[in-house]
C-alpha cells in the first residue's frame, strides 16, 4: 500500500511540473549520453565519389599523403628557424631534404599505377601542423620550445609512419610492386627520423627544458 502511494505521488508531482511549464527530464539519468550513443552508431551515407574498392582507397591515400608532404615542406622551415638546439636544427634540415624526395616518390607511385599525381586535403596533417605552430607560440625560445618542436614533429612522424605502412600493405595486396618498393623506402626513412628525434630529446634536451 505504501509503495503504491509513493509511486502515485511521484507521478502527480511530475505531471504538475509539466503543467507548470517546468522541463521534465526523460527516464534516462543521462539523456545526452543516449543522444551521443545514437549519433555514434548511426550509419554514415557515402559521398558520391566515395571509394568503391581497395584500389580507390589506395589512390585516395596517395592523394592525401601527397598533400600532407607538400604542406610539411612549408611547415618544416619554420620549425627549423624556431629551434635553438644545433642537433635539432640539423635533423629538421635533413628531413626537409628527405621530404622533397618523398614527394617525388609519391609522384612516381602515381605514375607506376598509370595515374596522374593529385592531392587531396589531409585534415590530419593540417591539424598537426597547426598544433605545432601553436606549441611554438606558447613556449619560450630555448630548450622548452625545442622540446615542444620535437613533440610536434614526432606526432607528424607517427602519422606518416602509420600512413605509409597502410599504403604499403594496400600496394602489396593490389600487386603494385613498384609503388610498394617506393612506399617502403619512405617508411624506413620516416622511422629513422622518429628515432633521431627521440635520441635528440634524450640527450639532455628534455632535462634542460625541465
Amino acid at each position: 500500500m505504501a509503495t503504491t502511494m509513493k509511486t502515485s505521488t511521484k507521478t502527480s508531482t511530475t505531471g504538475a511540473k509539466a503543467e507548470a511549464g517546468v522541463k521534465v527530464s526523460s527516464t534516462s539519468n543521462n539523456p545526452k549520453k543516449e543522444t551521443d550513443k545514437g549519433a555514434t552508431t548511426a550509419k554514415l551515407k557515402a559521398k558520391a565519389d566515395a571509394a568503391k574498392d581497395l584500389q580507390d582507397l589506395f589512390e585516395d591515400g596517395l592523394k592525401d599523403i601527397l598533400w600532407a608532404e607538400k604542406a610539411l615542406l612549408k611547415a618544416l622551415p619554420k620549425m627549423e628557424k624556431n629551434a635553438t638546439s644545433a642537433k635539432l636544427k640539423r635533423a629538421i634540415t635533413q628531413h626537409i631534404q628527405e621530404t622533397e624526395v618523398h614527394v617525388q616518390r609519391l609522384e612516381a607511385c602515381f605514375e607506376s599505377i598509370g595515374k596522374k599525381a593529385k592531392t587531396e586535403k589531409c585534415d590530419a596533417m593540417e591539424g598537426l601542423i597547426e598544433e605545432g605552430e601553436s606549441i611554438m607560440g606558447e613556449t619560450q625560445s630555448g630548450p622548452v620550445r625545442d622540446a615542444g618542436i620535437i613533440s610536434a614533429a614526432q606526432k607528424v612522424e607517427h602519422y606518416e609512419i602509420a600512413t605509409y605502412g597502410t599504403l604499403a600493405a594496400f600496394a602489396k595486396v593490389l600487386e603494385h610492386e613498384e609503388a610498394l618498393k617506393l612506399l617502403l623506402q619512405t617508411l624506413k626513412e620516416e622511422k629513422k627520423c622518429d628515432e633521431l628525434l627521440t635520441s635528440i630529446a634524450d640527450t639532455n634536451l628534455n632535462s634542460k627544458a625541465e
